[in-house]
């Protein structure tokens, strides 16, 4: 039990990373997409939006397949997908393809959330849940990073890197196939449930349905902020602070690199005071330093305050324990799913606003707008239930919680 733990922790990792890595090479290679395309700003705009589109859709299709037919399942069908539609950009012919296939990818890649999500806190006890999830996570900052430094290397044959960047979809994916166990929980939950499929409509009824629209709420608000910022941030460096693409992989970089240490800095906090209270304070840190990074015009300063900004970002990576903790095991994955990916789905608006805000404020104030969003997630998060920190757990407790989990 305790060697698979780590398998799942590892593998979960390595999934995310891709996950993330697909996600960040569009941000990276829109303005030479947008030069071989002939595309405006709000059409580049549109093909963040429809990733996002799709992933609000994998809120349905993929909480119901991990729930009704396996973690191990969905994974590996969540990956083939993404994997497969963005190899497929490597053919495209023009903007209106461009925008299906994204689309498209965008189902799988929001999937592998709420797969992972549900694995680790199905396989790890609860006084090492948000470390775990955390870390997990944290593989998306880390994911941003490599992206930035394959975007630097295969760029501008952006067409080749997709490529690329797809086909190695098949390295996780063979590493869940060969290595990885069932959710020892949702196979034990599965075979002694006899109520029939679970579907979106069990965490929208009853005493779920306030966690649900709340806990949606919450990550709509943060997401929205969050994409919004960082989707726009490499042309926002070029255009508005003057560097140049070289340097800005660079920044991208180290900005990721402050992220990864946020991640797990503020995963070790969440299992010491608990999950709902590090996501408010993360979210409090983002909405007074990202106007900040927005203001400054020194480019030294620029570097070294980004990684600050980014590891406030953590609580992207604290969702994950969290959400997956306020709902049942039979419906983990929809319901934890839902709220993060349908947040997902009402923030690809944000990418493709920003585009039309920066038209009259700039880009920098769009920044600012967007932390004003993060504001409104941290006051949204204090109405949802609080959930396990180390100091609610005696020994018996934990053993108790553990297995129920």
């Amino acid at each position: 039990m305790r060697n698979s733990r780590w398998i799942v922790l590892g593998g979960c990792f390595l999934a995310y990373l891709f996950d993330a890595l697909e996600i960040v090479l569009l941000s990276l290679a829109l303005p030479v997409i947008r030069h071989d395309l002939g595309l405006s700003v709000t059409q580049a705009g549109l093909l963040a939006t429809a990733t996002l589109l799709g992933i609000g859709v994998s809120s349905v299709t993929g909480g119901y397949v991990a729930d009704n037919f396996g973690r191990k399942k969905a994974l590996i069908a969540s990956l083939l997908v993404f994997g497969g539609f963005t190899a497929a950009l490597a053919a495209v012919p023009n903007f209106s393809a461009f925008l299906i296939l994204r689309f498209l990818a965008g189902i799988g890649l929001g999937a592998v959330w709420s797969v992972v999500s549900a694995y680790v806190v199905e396989t790890w006890p609860p006084r090492y849940r948000g470390r775990a999830a955390a870390f997990v996570i944290s593989a998306f900052p880390a994911g941003g990073a490599i992206a930035a430094l394959i975007s630097a290397t295969f760029l501008p044959d952006w067409r080749l890197m997709f490529l690329t960047a797809g086909a190695a979809v098949v390295v996780p994916v063979l590493l869940v196939l060969i290595f990885f166990p069932e959710s020892a929980s949702w196979a034990e939950q599965e075979s002694h449930d006899a109520d029939g499929s679970v579907t979106v409509a069990n965490v929208l009824s009853g005493s779920l349905r306030r966690t649900t629209l709340l806990g949606t709420l919450m990550a709509a608000l943060a997401l929205t902020g969050y994409w919004g910022a960082t989707t726009w941030l490499p042309t926002y460096l070029t255009v508005e602070r003057g560097l140049p693409a070289s340097a800005v992989a660079m920044f991208v970089t180290i900005l990721n690199l402050g992220m990864f240490l946020g991640y797990n800095g503020f995963g070790l906090l969440a299992d010491s005071v608990g999950r709902r209270r590090t996501i408010v304070l993360t979210l409090v840190g983002v909405t007074v330093t990202l106007p900040v990074y927005a203001l400054m015009t020194h480019q030294t300063a620029l570097m070294w305050l980004g990684p600050v900004f980014g590891a406030f970002t953590a609580f992207f990576g604290l969702f994950g324990s969290y959400l997956g903790e306020l709902f049942p095991t039979r419906a983990r994955a929809t319901g934890a799913g839902f709220c993060f990916n349908v947040g997902r789905g009402i923030s690809a608006f944000a990418p493709f606003a920003l585009a039309g805000l920066a038209g009259t404020i700039g880009f920098s104030g769009g920044l600012i707008v967007c932390a004003g969003f993060f504001a409104l997630a941290a006051i949204t998060t204090l109405f949802l239930p609080r959930t396990t920190s180390v100091a609610d757990l005696s020994p018996a407790t934990e053993r108790v919680r553990g297995a129920a989990a």
